[in-house]
């Protein structure tokens, strides 16, 4: 998160428009794949934002590798989210208006390995028992992919 830790400097906590991209990664028994981040100690998507130079799909790749050590085979777009929902206030203060790139993933390879200075654990959660805590921002997200799973059923 080079770029937006260089706008930090000058602008400080005020609002960011943030453009990123994250992965709904999906597991052979339908499982979603969720990290709990070190930030907000929440449930989220593996994520993050767009470096200067870089695709949306670029960021999907790059961040689902780094906070996983996964790596995407296939992507699809589900949906680009943004708006009011997507405000968020981070704990130190930070605050973003986020423009989220949403990628579908359930073909990967590598292993799952952790990026401790963002993640502390990686879990794969079925759709009907996921975590109660979950970060803000991943909420309209994960209830786009549940309204898609129930239209599919």
């Amino acid at each position: 998160m080079g770029y937006i830790m260089d706008l930090r400097k000058i602008v400080g906590t005020r609002p960011l428009i943030m453009a990123g991209a994250c992965v709904i990664l999906v597991d052979k028994q339908n499982r979603l794949l969720m990290q709990l981040r070190k930030d907000n100690e929440l449930w989220g998507l593996p994520g993050g934002s767009l470096e200067p130079g870089e695709s949306m799909e670029e960021v999907a790749r790059r961040e689902l590798f780094e906070e996983t050590g996964l790596k995407a085979k296939e992507l699809r777009l589900l949906d680009v989210f943004s708006g009011k929902e997507l405000y968020y206030q981070y704990p130190h203060g930070d605050e973003v208006y986020n423009v989220v790139a949403v990628y579908l993933c359930n073909e990967y390879g590598g292993e799952i390995n952790i990026e401790e200075t963002e993640v502390t654990d990686l879990k794969f959660f079925n759709i009907e028992d996921l975590p109660k805590e979950i970060s803000p921002p991943d909420k309209p997200i994960i209830n786009k992919y549940r309204k898609m799973l129930e239209n599919i059923l």
